[in-house]
């Protein structure tokens, strides 16, 4: 059996009183003065003062005025440094692979491109029994695809108009949707359920669904789907799939993204 997981403290104190200080920095809109950051970290105001100085000095928080603190800049520097290191596909890797182990099934990662998805990763089942394995590097249209539904119900309605006119909805198999009344429908199912399906419609036989992966600043950028012949296509996978996506969208600094809105609202 795994150790249990310990929540551990920095090592050396000032590392903790400092990330203390950033915190509560954090937490707030305007500059704060030192009595509030000394209050709200339960540091002594000399302990508190001495750390900001040097906090200072880094460009970690800056001085507004004499006794006011806010984030520095240096700190959207380096987070714009981690940002740009952040992959949806190396982030989506690992939680692909748990959820392809709990479900037995295909797992899709996908991205839009133009009026198509693009296939950039997945976890394939040995076991699919699926006629159409789509590589990576493989394209579907929007509409027929539960990730690509992900996209389109993002859109306003007279950019799905648009899409269908460019494309006519052409369709794949008898269940594909091709009206755009009845795509509005279902796009407005997505938008009320929080994931998508395809029914089918680019496959005879065989099910998906999907839910989105948003960047930090709440983006769309791709569609984690679970791919399966019709008659192993299971509701229960809904909620592990829509964690999945949510740790993924965490990785890519989605919930910070939210707890950054909440503190400024």
């Amino acid at each position: 059996m795994a150790p249990p997981i310990v929540s551990q403290k920095p090592a050396i104190q000032v590392i903790e009183r400092m990330t203390a200080l950033l915190d509560a920095l954090a937490q707030q809109s305007e500059p704060v003065s030192l009595k509030i950051l000394s209050q709200t970290t339960q540091l002594h105001p000399s302990t508190a003062h001495r750390i900001l100085n040097d906090l200072v000095l880094a460009r970690m928080v800056d001085r507004t005025e004499p006794g006011l603190y806010q984030l520095g800049m240096r700190l959207l520097e380096l987070g714009n440094l981690v940002k740009a290191r952040l992959n949806v596909r190396d982030a989506a890797a690992t939680p692909m692979r748990e959820l392809h182990r709990l479900t037995g099934e295909t797992i899709n990662l996908s991205v839009r491109q133009g009026d198509e998805i693009v296939y950039i990763e997945r976890a394939v089942s040995e076991r699919s029994g699926m006629q159409v394995v789509r590589a990576i590097g493989g394209r579907a249209p929007l509409h027929l695809t539960s990730t690509g539904k992900l996209f389109l119900a993002a859109e306003d309605p007279r950019a799905v108009r648009s899409y269908g006119m460019r494309t006519g909805l052409a369709g794949q198999t008898k269940n594909s949707i091709t009206e755009p009344a009845a795509l509005e429908r279902e796009l407005e199912a997505v938008r009320k359920n929080g994931y998508a399906r395809d029914n089918e419609e680019l496959e005879l036989g065989v099910r998906c669904i999907a839910a989105a992966i948003r960047d930090d600043t709440g983006r769309l950028v791709a569609g984690l789907s679970i791919s399966a012949p019709a008659d192993r296509a299971n509701d229960g996978w809904v909620g592990a799939l829509q964690e999945t996506a949510a740790q993924i969208s965490s990785s890519l600094g989605y919930e910070a993204a939210e707890r950054a809105e909440t503190s400024r609202a």
